[in-house]
Formats: C-alpha cells, sequence, structure tokens
C-alpha cells in the first residue's frame, strides 16, 4: 500500500506546486531555446567551425612536418643548399615541364577526329 501520511499543510503543498510549476516553466523554456531553429543552425555551424579548425591544424602540421623533412634533404645544418640534390631535382622538372610543353604543341586539327571521336566524311 502506498504511504499516504502527509504531513504538509495545505499552503506547504501550494508552495510545492508553484515551484515545481516555476521549474517546469524554466525547462520547457529551456527547451525552446535549444530547439529554436535558429539556435540549432548556430550549434551546428559551431560545430563544423571548430571541425574545419581542427582539420586545418591537422593539415598545418602535416605540411610543415613533410616541408622540414624535405628541406633537411636539399639544406644542410648550416642552411647551406646542396647542391649535389638540388641540381637532378631541377634537371627533372625541367625535362617534365619541356615534355608537357612539347606534347600540347598540336594543330589547330589535332588529331583529325572530331569531339565525337569518329572521323567526319566529306561529301
Amino acid at each position: 500500500m502506498a504511504d499516504t501520511s502527509d504531513t504538509r499543510t495545505p499552503a506547504q503543498i501550494k508552495a510545492d506546486i508553484e515551484r515545481r510549476r516555476a521549474l517546469l516553466a524554466e525547462t520547457l523554456e529551456e527547451i525552446g531555446v535549444r530547439m529554436h531553429p535558429k539556435t540549432v543552425v548556430d550549434d551546428a555551424k559551431a560545430r563544423a567551425r571548430g571541425q574545419v579548425d581542427q582539420t586545418l591544424g591537422r593539415a598545418y602540421v602535416s605540411v610543415n612536418r613533410t616541408l622540414t623533412g624535405v628541406r633537411g634533404r636539399f639544406v644542410d645544418e648550416e642552411g647551406s643548399p646542396r647542391i649535389e640534390r638540388i641540381l637532378p631535382v631541377a634537371l627533372v622538372a625541367v625535362g617534365v615541364v619541356g615534355l608537357l610543353m612539347v606534347g600540347g604543341t598540336r594543330g589547330p586539327g589535332g588529331s583529325g577526329r572530331s569531339r565525337g571521336g569518329r572521323c567526319r566524311r566529306r561529301r
């Protein structure tokens, strides 16, 4: 059986009900603010910004680490360039650029094919 012996006075019960109503109204107001579309959008934006900042930070650290490693290969401890390592890389880069330039100089007709990939016949 339930305990029905409530020793509170009607005034105490009324005050308790009023206090609980105020707490409930406060909770509902907070839920309303949290669920407002503008609040939801602002929270999503803040989370996205945080993720982007975190990703950019990781990318920066990774790039910085890679560049430091590459720099260590082409520059000695005193900061002087290591010509014996720079020269072969520079020659390869010039060769690749030269091949790209030569390969990209076709005449106005290209390969003689139309854009569809088939040869056109003139009648």
